[in-house]
């Protein structure tokens, strides 16, 4: 994405291709369709665009306002090839969580949770953990990708993991002058070894409660 486009502004068309080509299949690739309002016929326009440049996963978000089905179920109806649907959720701007379960019934792939301003904390800033405890649960109990966001910084790794989500998503914290600005390689490598140390205690932690249960 573009940051300085939005919370998931949209880059050209070309540097996604660019950048599809540069991965070539080594891993996935996501792309967001920009801050778009919640009408049908332009986010799917914007979703095949995104979906023809050959990326894995096409990211569309739900921002203000209630009328979010109608580009759910028309995003979920579009034939976008191999490219699966990933829906994005503001915590910050009092998301109905309710669009999880459209968004499974459209045959979305997953559903993240972020945050629309990034200059107020972060996501643990903008909505109370029992809320994002249940946002992961509900997207897992309907077979979706579980994925949080939204400012998040090293220190938030170890809280959220609690919640067992599959995709911890970072920007500005990879960056080393804030979220517009490069990546760098080392805070890329700092991070993805907290999210693995992070993820190897809750195992042994797991392993430990599972061998101390009582037998019945």
């Amino acid at each position: 994405k573009d940051p300085a486009r939005g919370a998931l502004g949209a880059l050209p068309l070309a540097t996604i291709c660019a950048i599809v080509a540069a991965v070539n299949g080594r891993a996935p690739v996501s792309a967001t369709i920009g801050d778009l309002p919640s009408d049908a016929n332009t986010m799917v326009a914007a979703a095949y665009s995104t979906a023809a440049t050959g990326v894995h996963f096409v990211k569309a978000g739900f921002f203000e306002g209630s009328a979010h089905g109608d580009a759910i179920a028309a995003l979920g109806a579009a034939d976008l090839g191999r490219a699966r649907l990933i829906g994005v959720l503001m915590a910050d701007l009092k998301p109905d969580l309710e669009l999880i379960i459209a968004m499974a019934k459209a045959g979305f792939a997953g559903v993240m949770l972020d945050t629309a301003n990034k200059t107020d904390g972060g996501l643990l800033d903008a909505m109370p953990a029992r809320r994002i405890a249940e946002f992961v649960q509900l997207a897992r109990v309907h077979d979706l990708i579980a994925g949080l966001a939204g400012s998040l910084r090293a220190a938030d790794i170890a809280p959220l993991m609690k919640f067992s989500p599959n995709v911890l998503g970072f920007r500005g914290a990879l960056c080393a002058s804030g979220r517009t600005g490069a990546l760098d390689a080392g805070r890329v490598r700092s991070i993805a070894a907290e999210i693995k140390r992070s993820a190897a205690q809750r195992f042994a932690a797991s392993c430990i409660t599972a061998f101390e249960r009582p037998t019945p």
